[in-house]
Order: C-alpha cells, then sequence, then structure tokens
C-alpha cells in the first residue's frame, strides 16, 4: 500500500470534524488547526512531487544536451582529420592540389560552426543541470517542510485524544517549523 499524505491528512481532518462535534471550545479550535494543517501539507506535498519531477526532468535533458555536444565534438574532430588529409594532398601537388586546399578551407569554415554549436549544447547542458539542482535543492526542503506539517497534524489528534493544551501548542510550532522550511525551499 503506498502512502498517500492528502488521504492521510482527510482521515485526520475526519476525526478532527467528528470530535468537533463535541462543541468543546478547545476541540474546535484543534480541529480548526488539524483542517489548516492538513490544507498546507497537502500544499506543500503537491509542490514537492513537482519539484522532484523538475529535478528529473531537467536533469534527462541535461543528459541529452551533453549527447548533442559529445555528437558535435565528434563532428569537429572528423572534420579536423578531412582537413589535415586534404592539406596534406594540397601540399603534396598534383593536377587536383588547388581543390584539395579549397575543401581543407572549407573544412575549417565548417568546423568553426561546429566549435560553436557544441559550446552551446554544452551552456545548455549547464543550464539544466543547475536547474536540477535547484528543483532538488526545493525538493528536499519541501519534504521536510511537509513531514513537520503532518506530524503536526498527528500531534493535533494526540491534543484531541488527551483534550491537552501542550500539545495543541507543539503541533502549532510543528506548523509553524513547517512553513518556515517551505519559505526556506524557495528563498534559498
Amino acid at each position: 500500500m503506498t502512502y498517500d499524505p492528502a488521504l492521510e491528512a482527510h482521515e485526520h481532518a475526519e476525526h478532527a470534524e467528528h470530535a468537533a462535534h463535541e462543541h468543546d471550545p478547545f476541540i474546535n479550535l484543534v480541529s480548526i488547526t488539524v483542517a489548516v494543517l492538513a490544507v498546507l501539507a497537502a500544499t506543500v506535498g503537491s509542490l514537492e512531487t513537482i519539484e522532484a519531477g523538475g529535478a528529473i526532468t531537467s536533469a534527462s535533458e541535461a543528459v541529452l544536451a551533453q549527447d548533442k555536444a559529445t555528437d558535435a565534438w565528434d563532428e569537429y574532430q572528423a572534420d579536423s582529420l578531412k582537413k589535415h588529409i586534404y592539406g596534406i594532398a594540397a601540399d603534396a601537388g598534383g593536377a587536383k592540389a588547388a581543390k584539395y586546399a579549397d575543401t581543407a578551407k572549407e573544412q575549417t569554415g565548417k568546423q568553426a560552426e561546429v566549435k560553436k554549436q557544441a559550446q552551446e549544447d554544452e551552456t545548455e547542458r549547464d543550464k539544466l543541470l543547475a536547474a536540477s539542482r535547484q528543483h532538488e535543492h526545493r525538493h528536499h526542503w519541501l519534504t521536510a517542510a511537509a513531514t513537520l506539517l503532518e506530524i503536526g497534524i498527528a500531534v493535533c489528534t494526540v491534543a484531541i485524544i488527551t483534550r491537552k493544551r501542550p500539545f495543541w501548542l507543539g503541533s502549532l510550532g510543528l506548523g509553524l517549523g513547517g512553513l518556515a522550511l517551505f519559505a526556506v525551499a524557495f528563498l534559498t
């Protein structure tokens, strides 16, 4: 069975709603806290998933950009060999020496274009790797934020069962901690 934070938060909210029917002001307050924490946990959990997907997608695109750069550098090397072979043939003289010299010059121009493309592909790769690292960084902070929010929900449930204010205050602290980590995810 897979873990579904949204479903678990919903179940906690239902327990809190059931307890709220007792018309105890403390229980009502804790029930509202559960609902707020559940919404926050579901939101942070969704953003966590989006960031994980972004990290994977950017990393995959970086691999493709590196493959393109590698192919371009391979073409650059092949053109370099052709240029040298035609240069040697032109230096050897003969009836086609001028043609070989022209072809060697063409290879030089082609090499410049291929080199430029390879460097552009490497720049794209670097940008994608940086984006992947940023997504992964956010994902880690959001994972911690969602965890604190979910623990806060569980502690609220304990507050409902025991009717102890310190548990409720603890859940508020955990919720604030989760929000702080959420903020860190997008500010750093």
